[in-house]
């Protein structure tokens, strides 16, 4: 079952840039939605098992948020690319700012034995489930050629930005506070 687990996870770290091809290079929309929607059960489903089986791992702690990382960079790129969105581009290069961020604050407490302060919240899951929405309604946006799912995934683009930034702050002030 842990390996099962681990495959999950590396998973989505290996269908990233496939992803990205298919959106960028051959204009597979449909294929793309598919493996992003997979690679979005995977990363609920990891979680889930590593728990109910009580296999979480500290490499599993470390890799999963880099996986969702590297499936979130992936998407922003090529959506910014395939719809030639600035919008696009500066949301999701802002949200990329706070992932990144995020990962310092969590290098810097692992260092300070303060983990607890950049430990996985609630609002950070809805956060993701919230992304992987937005870049789902995205990809089907695509897929169906449809404008008015388009600019509801702008809409929904922003709320999640939003989300972003607030826990970004929130991990920031815990860490931060004396």
């Amino acid at each position: 079952m842990n390996y099962f687990i681990q495959f999950l996870t590396y998973f989505r770290i290996l269908i990233a840039p496939i992803i990205f091809i298919l959106i960028t290079l051959l204009n597979f929309y449909g294929w793309a939605l598919s493996l992003f929607l997979l690679a979005s059960i995977s990363d609920y489903w990891d979680g889930f098992l590593a728990r109910k089986y009580n296999l979480e791992s500290v490499i599993g702690a470390i890799l999963d948020p880099i996986a969702d990382k590297i499936l979130v960079t992936f998407l922003i790129l090529a959506l910014s690319i395939e719809l030639s969105s600035l919008y696009i581009g500066i949301v999701g290069g802002t949200m990329l700012l706070r992932e990144f961020w995020v990962g310092a604050l969590r290098e810097f407490n692992a260092q300070q034995n303060n983990s607890n302060a950049t430990k996985v919240t609630l609002l950070a899951k809805i956060k993701t489930s919230v992304q992987f929405l937005t870049f789902s309604l995205f990809l089907f946006s695509l897929f169906a050629n449809n404008a008015l799912t388009l600019f509801i995934s702008n809409i929904l683009l922003f709320l999640a930005l939003i989300i972003t930034l607030q826990t970004g702050l929130s991990y920031t002030m815990s860490t931060f506070k004396k």
